[in-house]
């Protein structure tokens, strides 16, 4: 269960920081939208609703999910990026999921993906050393974490969503 709930594995947040690992985050962020299109798009209508394990989101879910998931992660950046330490907004993803704007076509979350991965990594591209250092508070994970931490995250987030789409796919 362990393998299909984390295809990639657990996040692991790097013990440190470098410009080479973060070209390498933006890079996946970067590269991400064409990769979720491809993949939703290679999935038959009955694949798309077939969720990737028992008790998982079907490949449509994942989509909605992602789109939801990094809106708020480029909202979290701008805060920390124009506030000191503020506290960030949880939310329950599994109750969004439910939510009927999640569980119809996933086109327009595709668009969604491609506009909030667009603009975060123009974001992410001009920051320097500093303000990658900059944090907010995360109110679940009960610490501060950077925005080099926010990156990394997402860029595994990614990753570890697509790879649900591919379970379905390899079926």
């Amino acid at each position: 269960m362990e393998n299909l709930k984390y295809p990639i594995g657990r996040f692991t947040a790097p013990s440190n920081y470098n410009r080479q690992q973060r070209e390498n985050f933006i890079k996946m962020l970067k590269e991400a939208p064409a990769k979720f299109k491809e993949a939703i798009t290679s999935l038959t209508n009955e694949q798309q609703s077939t969720p990737y394990r028992e008790g998982g989101w079907t490949p449509k879910q994942v989509i909605h999910h992602v789109a939801d998931s990094h809106m708020n992660s480029l909202v979290r950046v701008k805060l920390a990026l124009t506030e000191e330490n503020p506290t960030i907004k949880a939310y329950d993803e599994n109750a969004w999921i439910t939510l009927s704007d999640s569980n119809f076509d996933f086109h327009s979350s595709l668009k969604i993906i491609e506009g909030i991965h667009e603009r975060y990594v123009v974001l992410l591209e001009s920051l320097n050393e500093e303000q990658f250092k900059r944090t907010c508070y995360h109110p679940e994970l009960n610490i501060n974490i950077s925005i080099d931490f926010i990156l990394a995250l997402y860029a595994w987030h990614s990753q570890h969503h697509l790879a649900h789409i591919y379970l379905v796919k390899n079926k």
